[in-house]
């Protein structure tokens, strides 16, 4: 059973007073994410990004449509009992300890009180917070305040974390952490529904993306599969014959920013329609005696990729 799964979903806002008009916000939306994934949801602001979070939490009801998380429909209570949530920008009571909050927070959880304290304890030496339990959250930085948002969604110990920009304003350091507490936490077999616009983030985390636009799902799939340039290799190996470099049959040229890891080697781009002209181009390398350090699909950034899927050039 997925964790998470949306079919023909819709959701449209009415507005105004007097001249009564419409917004769509998502319009006929279907994904799914299955259990143990980091799943990144992408677009421009606007997209309905954040509709179709409010939906998938409970908050929100569509127009038409399902949501499901673990079965069961969005918003059911044995649904949102499974699920962790960091919201961007969350705020804490500044006059509040950090164990103050996350007791709070975890008797809003309902977090059986003699299990409450050793989960704290154990989540704030987990997220780098050991020793600041006592102090005020109107002390910490934003990168303390977003692992103290961790801590919260965290409580509960649920299968499925839903994170808003959980690195947006904390410094590298800061998101290299909460990258590394994300990977960890996958690791552990929980689901991520990762939102965010710091798309180096996803690109680093992040096993399957969707990007919406205009409140229509456009993209869907893995971060390998959505910025591979289809039959463009790039080919470290040693010098190639100029002769061999000329012919055009071979489908070979020196790659425009290649650096080789050696002055021994060479970096160049193998341009081949499908797997047997590939393997052609390699053959004639080897019978010139061409030694192969590595070959691997040319991708695009994820920024890159992006920018073409909800910018398209006129």
């Amino acid at each position: 059973m997925p964790a998470l799964s949306v079919s023909s979903l819709s959701k449209t806002y009415r507005t105004g007073l007097l001249r009564r008009s419409t917004v769509q916000a998502l319009d006929d939306v279907s994904l799914t994410v299955e259990e143990g994934a980091i799943f990144g949801l992408l677009g421009p602001n606007g997209a309905g990004k954040t509709t179709l979070v409010k939906i998938l939490l409970g908050l929100v009801h569509p127009t038409s449509g399902t949501a499901h998380l673990f079965g069961r429909p969005a918003g059911d209570p044995a649904a949102r009992q499974r699920i962790g949530f960091v919201p961007e920008n969350h705020r804490f009571p500044g006059f509040f300890t950090a164990m103050q909050t996350l007791h709070a927070y975890g008797r809003l959880a309902d977090v059986p009180r003699a299990e409450r304290m050793d989960r704290i304890l154990a989540l704030l030496e987990r997220l780098d917070l050991e020793g600041r339990g006592d102090s005020k959250v109107k002390t910490f930085s934003k990168g303390m305040l977003q692992r103290l948002g961790l801590a919260q969604a965290l409580l509960s110990d649920p299968d499925l974390l839903f994170l808003d920009e959980p690195t947006g304003g904390v410094d590298p350091v800061g998101r290299r952490a909460i990258r590394d507490i994300v990977l960890e936490l996958r690791e552990e077999g929980k689901t991520i529904f990762l939102n965010s616009h710091l798309l180096s983030e996803v690109e680093k985390v992040c096993t399957q993306i969707a990007i919406l636009r205009e409140g229509s799902l456009v993209r869907q799939g893995s971060v390998e599969e959505l910025t591979a340039v289809e039959r463009v290799y790039d080919l470290v190996a040693t010098p190639v014959p100029d002769a061999l470099l000329d012919d055009p049959d071979t489908a070979l040229q020196p790659a425009p920013d290649g650096a080789p890891p050696n002055p021994d080697l060479a970096q160049y781009r193998v341009h081949a329609d499908d797997r047997t002209t590939l393997n052609a181009v390699l053959d004639r390398l080897r019978g010139a005696d061409v030694e192969i350090e590595s070959i691997t699909p040319l991708r695009q950034s994820l920024e890159d990729y992006f920018i073409d899927v909800v910018d398209p050039p006129s």
